[in-house]
C-alpha cells in the first residue's frame, strides 16, 4: 500500500449513510495482501451548512456528488499520521478545504498535504475537535452533539472489526486485536501510541459519563451503540 495516494484512487465502498441529523458516514475498505480491511469516513454538517470530513476516503463520482450536496467541504481532519492515505487527493479536489490534524502528527501529515491548523478551528458549538489525552498529541477525535444526543467520532482509540475480509485481514485483526470479539483498543495502538495510560483511561471514563451519549463511530469496524460500557471496559484494560 502506498504511503498516500497521488491520484484519485477508489477502493470498494458502501453508500452514504445518515447516522443522525447532520451526521453521515461512508464505510470503505483498504486493500492489503490477501484481504480487505474496513475503514470509515465521517461527515458532519456544521450550523452554517459547510461540512467537516473526518478521515477522508476517495469515492466513486456518484457518491462524491452526494457528499457535495451536503455542503461545501470546509474542513478535512486527518486524525493521525497514519490516516493520510487520501488526504492529498481530497485537498487537490477541494483546494479551499482547511486541513486539520493533531499537533503530534503534523510532520507526518505534511508529507502528504499542508496542514492549516492543529487545534479546534471549526467554530461550531455542536461539533468539538479534541486532541485525545495520553497519546502524545498524535490522535484527534470529534464530539458531535445533536438535539440532546452525543456521538463520539473516534479514530484508532477503539476498533470494532467484527468481520474482517480475507485471510490477511483476519490474521491482522486477530493478531493485533482490532475487535473481532467486540470493541477494544488494538494492541498495536496500546503498545506504540499510548504514552500515558492513566490520562487516557481518565478521559475515557469521563466520556462514558457524558449525558446523552448514544454511540461511538470508530474509523475501523462497526458503529458502537453501547458506548459507555465499552469506554469503561477499554479504560479498565489500560490499568
Amino acid at each position: 500500500m502506498p504511503k498516500f495516494h497521488t491520484r484519485w484512487t477508489v477502493y470498494r465502498h458502501g453508500p452514504l449513510q445518515q447516522i443522525d441529523r447532520g451526521l453521515f458516514c461512508v464505510d470503505g475498505e483498504i486493500h492489503m495482501p490477501l484481504g480487505r480491511f474496513p475503514r470509515r469516513m465521517t461527515i458532519v454538517v456544521l450550523h452554517d451548512g459547510r461540512t467537516v470530513v473526518f478521515s477522508p476516503v476517495a469515492l466513486h463520482e456518484p457518491a462524491m456528488r452526494e457528499i457535495e450536496k451536503l455542503g461545501a467541504p470546509a474542513f478535512m481532519i486527518v486524525p493521525n499520521g497514519f490516516h493520510r492515505l487520501d488526504s492529498r487527493i481530497w485537498k487537490e479536489r477541494y483546494p479551499e478545504t482547511r486541513v486539520i490534524c493533531p499537533p503530534g502528527a503534523k510532520s507526518r501529515v505534511e508529507e502528504a498535504v499542508p496542514v492549516d491548523a492543529t487545534t479546534d478551528v471549526l467554530g461550531d458549538i455542536g461539533v468539538e475537535l479534541v486532541i485525545v489525552p495520553g497519546m502524545g498529541e498524535g490522535e484527534a477525535m470529534l464530539i458531535v452533539r445533536r438535539d440532546g444526543r452525543t456521538t463520539l467520532v473516534l479514530n484508532d482509540v477503539i476498533s470494532n472489526v467484527r468481520h474482517p475480509k480475507g485471510l490477511g485481514a483476519n490474521i491482522m485483526a486477530r493478531l493485533f486485536g482490532f475487535g473481532v470479539h467486540g470493541p477494544r483498543m488494538a494492541r498495536e495502538v496500546k503498545w506504540l501510541f499510548v504514552k500515558d495510560k492513566k490520562a487516557l483511561a481518565a478521559r475515557l471514563r469521563g466520556w462514558a459519563a457524558m449525558p446523552g451519549l448514544v454511540r461511538i463511530i470508530p474509523s475501523h469496524g462497526e458503529i458502537i451503540d453501547q458506548p459507555a460500557a465499552v469506554l469503561k471496559r477499554v479504560a479498565d484494560d489500560l490499568g
